[in-house]
């Protein structure tokens, strides 16, 4: 056993895979004074990686967790242990077929090979399958089995070759030190460690370890049954480890491969079954074969049994088989379904790789030392950033109640805009009384109540018919309303409110105050007070880490207001940047302020009727911010749109909330004035106006000046990406974001993510190896057409440009609308400015 140093640069908690790939990563990326810790022993010490079903399958509907998957795979077949074998998802369903339609769009878009099968092609690959049960397949030749525990001693091994690390097995974290809000030291059950990083990358432990600093890491273990049937003679007489493809039984939300003589069978069907690390035992528990491989329930899984042999009658056929193994083997779930990456909000230096998968974890491993090294990574980690969620939902209530609910979506279908039910309502904004009594059909965002469309808006649907296409497909019409398009269609003729108090609002004040946001902001900060300034923030590659406005409210005072959805993300990015001095002060005041935007040609008069300030143009510009008295109220005005219409945000005291909405609602009552939802504001709004989202359009892959948002003038003081963003500037964009209009007559209505190709039906593919695919979609009822955003090089780029998108198996026509940030409505600002 190797004696544990009194000092590291970098501690890392956990060896399984995930462990041995961040050590491996890090010493290549030249860091030396290395530790890694596990209880257990090696080469397998007791978690997931010793017992999850060793299979990949690259496609995800999710990009980010596609690139980590194929990035994974490549790692797995250096190191010589991928057995590619492909793999097939099955549909007994039409609605699973369509699904896999979707699949296949989604290979396209990333890249992947891939392809659709007939019953009989499902037959000829896989033999013993009773295709008579199947409706289609979906095939991708690359899918492997890997072995995880020799790929972890491997990069563990050349980790150590290279001189840089020590490995301390059977060597159990009893506490982590923290001072300052930072992590000092590590200390095991033989000594302490000086550190000031470390990674959490024990799995089904992790929130148990990261507790002992205080932090969060949001998971749950949860049960994944697994059996081996065997030996099966067919199998046995093959002489193969795996001689067929993975086969995904989709609809019945199982698997099935072949392991040697064995048929392994392994379901997500069966009921949550949830655990917390205090029930997990240590190794050499009795009738455990490891701390994760829990005694197998078998009436969980008697119906999954019976469809595997349906589906594999001439393997399982006669009497019921007898499992060779089995086992409730305990993987990580968290509420939402993604890896947990990052360092943690609550304590500094402490960094989470947790809740990661088999598929994922090399590529994990890499994007943590890069994250660590250089800042920043070249795949977009914005949905697994451990900082996404907000302090309710790290809660244990909160995380069980989403994990149950997730469970079952693991193999489910999932529509993109499906809404998370468990655990609701958490945040309501002040004005949710009246919003709920108008019929607000509420998503949720950063755990806010946000309301999407309002059913008290349904007659305004015959008032518009003439601009409002029917969806006549159930999935295009699904978690949508036509609504949405009518309330739009209201604010452009007359005027709305919008509800946006899910915004999330900090306030910087200090001697450092404005030195502060100039080094974060990309644009120049230093304007004259009551100005408000867009702007993105980078990440040092000149990536986009956040786009959101900034307040001048005094010398060295500023508000800042950004997305409730990517707020908690945000406010980690603002404090992991403030000075150690103590001369800015950051505070969050997204609890002590909401926020109402009010936006139409009618606006102004509204808002005039209330105040006796000045709010013509000349008196109260676009782009200023003011506090005003309205109707006896005290509030901040933000001339300011979102929506492409004239208007203000307005924000006030929470207590002032109810008031301030009745105000607004008896004033606008003469003028036409209606409730509208989010999907305007985020969608139809947004959409005419070409306006970017963060996590759609802007992402760490794609820098300013290719997003159309690089500024005429690059600002002198320093800010984080500068150096990238200028070298950006200098050379030629790969590719441009432009708008792109379904040709009429389609009948369809893409959701995100489709592949644009070709009028010949070729990928597009930019300089750099990006393709093209949908970032945003959505209607745009002033235009009467449907808006895709997507990123074209710059062959393509060129309005009037006739080119293909792929929606679940057919092609459409779409035109190139507008080239870079133009937008197809207004795009002169005449409304905005008016």
């Amino acid at each position: 056993m190797a004696q544990l140093p009194e000092r590291a640069d970098v501690v890392v908690i956990g060896a399984g895979v995930v462990g041995n790939s961040v050590v491996h990563h890090l010493a290549d990326q030249g860091w030396r004074n290395l530790v890694l810790l596990d209880k257990g022993p090696l080469p397998d010490p007791g978690g997931s990686t010793g017992h999850a079903s060793n299979f990949v399958f690259p496609v995800d509907h999710s990009k980010e967790i596609t690139d980590l998957t194929v990035d994974s795979m490549r790692q797995y077949a250096e190191l010589g242990v991928l057995t590619a074998c492909g793999g097939i998802e099955v549909a007994r369903s039409t609605e699973r077929a369509q699904e896999l339609r979707r699949r296949m769009t989604s290979a396209r878009s990333w890249g992947i090979e891939a392809e659709l099968l007939t019953p009989r092609q499902i037959k000829d690959l896989v033999p013993y399958c009773d295709t008579d049960l199947l409706v289609a397949g979906f095939h991708t030749p690359t899918g492997a089995i890997v072995d995880p525990v020799r790929a972890g001693a491997l990069m563990r091994e050349q980790a150590e070759q290279l001189g840089a690390l020590t490995v301390c097995a059977e060597t159990e974290v009893v506490d982590l030190a923290v001072s300052g809000g930072r992590v000092r030291s590590v200390v095991t059950d033989r000594g302490a460690i000086e550190t000031e990083i470390v990674v959490v990358a024990c799995g089904v432990w992790s929130s148990a370890v990261a507790a002992l600093a205080g932090a969060r890491i949001p998971l749950t273990p949860a049960v994944h049954q697994m059996i081996d049937v065997g030996p099966i003679p067919e199998l046995e007489a093959s002489g193969e480890w795996i001689g067929f493809p993975l086969v995904r039984d989709m609809d019945c939300l199982m698997y099935e491969r072949q392991r040697g003589a064995n048929l392994e069978i392994g379901s997500y069907a069966h009921r949550p079954i949830l655990h917390s690390p205090g029930q997990i035992p240590p190794v050499g528990a009795p009738g455990q074969e490891s701390p994760t491989s829990f005694p197998f329930t078998a009436e969980d899984f008697a119906p999954q049994l019976r469809q595997a042999q349906e589906l594999f009658p001439g393997l399982l056929g006669g009497p019921t088989p007898q499992p060779h193994k089995a086992l409730n083997g305990l993987l990580s779930l968290t509420p939402d379904g993604g890896p947990l990456l990052g360092e943690t909000p609550e304590v500094a230096g402490l960094w989470s790789a947790a809740a990661v998968w088999i598929k994922e974890a090399p590529s994990v491993g890499r994007m943590i030392a890069q994250w660590l090294t250089e800042g920043s990574t070249d795949i977009d980690l914005h949905s697994a950033d451990i900082s996404r969620f907000y302090p309710h939902a790290r809660t244990e209530a909160h995380v069980r109640a989403r994990t149950a609910e997730g469970f079952g979506k693991i193999y489910g279908i999932t529509h993109p805009r499906e809404q998370w039910l468990s655990n609701r309502p958490v945040r309501t904004s002040p004005f949710h009384p009246r919003t709920s009594a108008l019929g607000a059909v509420y998503f949720e965002a950063g755990g806010w109540e946000r309301p999407q469309w309002y059913e008290a808006n349904a007659g305004l649907v015959q008032e518009y018919a003439a601009w409002i296409p029917q969806r006549s497909a159930e999935w295009d019409a699904r978690w949508w309303s036509p609504i949405i398009e009518a309330e739009h269609l209201a604010m452009r003729d007359r005027v709305a409110m919008i509800d946006l108090s899910a915004f999330a609002v900090f306030d910087v004040t200090g001697a450092g105050a404005l030195g502060y946001v100039q080094r974060m902001a990309m644009a120049q900060v230093d304007r004259p007070i009551g100005r408000g300034i867009y702007t993105p923030l980078l990440a040092p590659d000149g990536g986009f880490r956040s786009d959101l406005t900034i307040v001048r409210r005094g010398e060295q005072d500023f508000r800042i207001i950004t997305g409730g959805a990517d707020g908690a993300r945000d406010l980690a990015w603002f404090r992991a940047h403030l000075p150690a001095d103590g001369s800015v002060h950051l505070v969050d005041m997204t609890s002590a302020v909401c926020t109402v935007g009010i936006w139409g040609p009618r606006a102004r008069e509204v808002v005039a009727g209330l105040t006796d300030d000045d709010v013509s143009d000349a008196g109260f510009g676009f782009g200023t911010a003011r506090d005003v008295v309205l109707g006896g109220l005290p509030v901040s005005m933000l001339r300011i749109s979102y929506v492409g219409d004239l208007g203000w945000e307005i924000h006030a005291p929470t207590e002032y909330g109810l008031q301030l909405w009745d105000l607004l609602w008896e004033a606008g009552e003469r003028h036409g004035m209606i409730a509208a939802g989010i999907g305007v504001y985020g969608t139809t709004g947004r959409l005419e106006k070409a306006h970017r989202l963060m996590g759609a359009e802007l992402t760490g892959e794609y820098n300013p000046v290719e997003a159309g948002l690089a500024l005429p003038r690059v600002k002198n003081p320093e800010f984080i990406g500068k150096a990238a963003y200028l070298a950006a500037r200098e050379a030629a964009p790969a590719a441009t974001l432009c708008t792109l209009a379904l040709d009429p007559g389609a009948g369809r209505f893409m959701t995100g993510n489709e592949p644009i190709l070709t009028r010949s039906g070729e990928p597009i593919v930019d300089g750099v190896g990006r393709r093209s695919y949908v970032t945003s979609a959505g209607p745009a009822p002033s235009l009467g057409r449907y808006l895709l955003l997507a990123y074209l090089p710059p062959e393509h780029a060129v309005a009037g440009g006739e080119l293909l998108v792929e929606y679940l198996g057919d092609r459409y026509p779409v035109t190139v609308l507008t080239v870079g940030r133009t937008a197809p409505f207004d795009p002169d600002l005449a409304r905005v400015k008016g």
